[in-house]
Order: C-alpha cells, then structure tokens, then sequence
C-alpha cells in the first residue's frame, strides 16, 4: 500500500484547501481511510475517517462542520475539504489506510500500519 498526500499550503484564517491522498496497493471497499495531523512535539490527532465499503464518514468535534470527504466518482479516492480553517489547523496532516470496515476503531494511530509522508497546512491569522 502506498500513499502520497498533496494539496499542501499556507492560508489566512477563514480560507479553505483541498488535501488528496493518492493510494494505490490495496482493495477499494476493504480499507478506512482516514487524516491524522500533527504539530511539533505533540501526539498525532485524529481528524477524520472515511470508509470505502459503504461511503460513511467520520469527523473529530473540532473539525465537524468545517471539514468534509468529497468524491468525484464512484470508487475514487476522496478529496478532503477544510475551510473556515484556523491558526489551530496549522499542523502536517498524513493520510492512512488500514482494513477496517465502516472506521470502526478507527481514531487511533495505532490502528493503522500505512502512512503517507504527510503534507503541511499553515494558517496564519
């Protein structure tokens, strides 16, 4: 399983960006796939999940509302929206994939064995 993650950026608070994680190496309809991010010196923060066996997402309290999975077609990676992003966005943000069906336990790091590399997101006030 490989992911890359693009879609890296610096906006002003209030902007949006789109974030893609390009995967190959694995069965679509098996796998969640989720975004974690992280900032210096802090634990890795699960931010949302999106499960490919039946399109159903997941978001943390501090993204809801704010960030959301989109799809262009059936069976495609999905883009991850952020808008009305804050300097608290600020973080390098990684895709992961994992076989687990409908995200379940799917907030954790350790549930996860594939990493991109990871992609930064600034926002500035």
């Amino acid at each position: 399983v490989t992911l890359v993650e693009s879609g890296r950026g610096t906006v002003q608070a209030g902007g949006s960006l789109i974030l893609s994680c390009h995967g190959s190496g694995f069965h679509y309809g098996s796998y969640s796939l989720a975004w974690f991010r992280q900032i210096p010196e802090k634990e890795r923060e699960w931010v949302a999940c999106f499960s490919t066996s039946n399109q159903r997402t997941y978001y943390s309290p501090s993204v809801k509302g704010r960030f959301a999975f989109s799809q262009d077609g059936v069976q495609t990676m999905p883009l991850f929206q952020m808008s009305d992003l804050g300097p608290e966005d600020t973080a390098m943000y990684h895709c992961a994939a994992e076989r687990l069906r409908g995200c379940i336990g799917g907030s954790h790091p350790g549930a996860y064995n594939h990493w991109g590399r990871g992609t930064q997101v600034t926002v500035s006030s």
